[in-house]
Formats: C-alpha cells, structure tokens, sequence
C-alpha cells in the first residue's frame, strides 16, 4: 500500500530528467482470438505526443529525487491500433540516493481513440527490492494476461497504475463541486485498485515556477498502516484543459512527502498560470 501510495502520489500529482526513449524494442504479443469488436472513444484534449513532465521530489527536508513522465513521438501499433507510448522514470538523488537507491522504469502503451492500455511494463529497484511486471492487455476479450500461464477478466476500462493518470486528466472536471469523488478502477499486483479522490476546491498556488490556478483533490486513502488520516494526501492539479500536477503532498507515519513540478513541455493546451 504504501509503495503504490508514493507512486500514486507521482501519477495523480506523477526518474531520470532527459527520457532516452528506444523506438523499437520487443513487446509483449496480443493474442487476439475471437472477433474484433467496436471499442469506446474517447475524446483526448488533455495530452499529446510529445508532452514532458519533471517533478522533484522531498522527503521531508531532503531532496529524495526526480520523477519524469513523458509521451515518446512514436505511435506504434498494437492489436492493429496506435497507441501513445508513455514512460514514467523515478531516480533517487544526493543523500537518498545513497542510503536508498531508487531506479524505476514504468510504460504503458495506450490507445489512442480509447485511452486503455494494451502493455504495461514495470522494472522497479528500490533499495535492493525488485519487480519485473509485464501486463498484457486483450481489450476484446476483456482480460490481462500477467504470465505464467495466469490471466484475469478486467472490465472493459480497467487502466493499469500508468494509464490511470492520463485517464483521469479526461475527467470533465468543469462543473466539479467541493465533496464530489471521482474514481478510476486500476489493475495493480494481480488486484483491482479502486483509485478515489474527492475534489476540495479550486485554489491558487505559488512555486518556483510561478503561480498556477488549481484545482485541489484528495486521494481517499486507508488509515492506519501508511497514514493517521484519511486527509493526509492532497494534490493541485492545473484548473485548465491540461489537468497536469503541480504540487502534491504526503503526510506518512514516518515523515512527510513531497512532489513538485519542476517544468513541462509539450502541453495540448495554455497552461493556468497567471
């Protein structure tokens, strides 16, 4: 819980601060049996190839590390539909990085007309603890092959803990009153996640890279094992079309934490800043 609460924290607010992308490698096969059906469309104003996204890190007081989430150029097809290849990169930096060495790599390969994945990868090393995941996505048949032979059946928008940040950026956030909770169901560690977050209200906020209209969102998160109080994440979000991070902050058992936007490039849309 813990590990996907940071990570969370990244991809709803959320590596290495230049993406060196390969454009072509080996992925995962999609196995289509059975007929093709028609899938849902959904109308993407939030992103585009080529966006940019680099956050640092704090915990505490100590520069932890950088987070980057970028869209590569290429449009590769899978299953015989383009996709937008997403990679998502965390580093650990100075005194962290010595005392816990953090190296993830996350992508996901999403459709272009109906923003689900198709792949997900994850190779995560952090402080010596490892996970290799390759998660494939059959959208016709409406399941996730994991491997090892295991499979399960996911409903037709199920996103993976990448994809889920983008789908929620396409939430028509417009008429959103305080108290109201949106939620996105993400398959994780063979388990369905419901992601949940209530919106609080629209506010200003000032960081090193100006001063931004937003709009503030609470995660619903468990008491107890990571965190005293339900309220004890919040993340402001542009109050625009892009719906990108620009702060989020953690309250843990053992600290604090912190996510900032430290720049961005690429948006498919004006930015909120004043």
């Amino acid at each position: 819980m813990k590990k996907f609460v940071l990570i969370g924290t990244v991809t709803m607010i959320a590596g290495i601060a230049c993406l060196s992308f390969q454009k072509e490698k080996e992925l995962p096969q999609v196995n289509i049996e059975g007929p093709v059906k028609e899938l849902p469309i959904v109308n993407n104003e939030a992103f585009k190839r080529g966006e940019l996204l680099t956050f640092r890190m704090h915990y505490g007081i100590i520069e932890a590390g950088i987070a980057t989430l970028g869209i590569t150029e290429e449009a590769r097809e899978i299953a015989g539909r383009k996709t937008y290849h997403v990679v998502g990169l965390g580093e650990s930096r100075g005194a962290f990085d010595f005392f816990y060495k953090v190296r993830d790599r996350y992508e996901t390969f999403i459709d272009e007309k109906s923003i689900v994945p198709w792949v997900f990868l994850r190779h995560v090393n952090e402080g010596g603890y490892t996970i290799n995941q390759s998660y494939v996505f059959n959208r016709y048949s409406e399941n996730v092959n994991v491997g090892n032979g295991e499979t399960f059946k996911v409903e037709p928008n199920m996103q993976d803990m990448l994809s889920a940040f983008y789908a929620a950026r396409n939430l028509d956030l417009g008429g959103a009153k305080p108290g109201e909770t949106y939620a996105i169901n993400c398959f994780m560690d063979k388990e369905v996640w419901p992601l949940k977050v209530k919106f609080i209200g629209r506010e200003t906020i000032t960081t090193d890279l100006g001063t931004f209209k937003c709009l503030k969102y609470r995660p619903i998160v468990q008491q107890g094992r990571v965190f005293k109080h339900e309220e004890d994440v919040n993340i402001w979000i542009t109050d625009d079309k892009n719906h990108i991070p620009v702060l989020g902050q953690a309250d843990v058992l053992v600290g604090s934490i912190k996510a900032e936007l430290k720049s961005y490039k690429g948006l498919a849309n004006p930015v909120s800043k004043i």
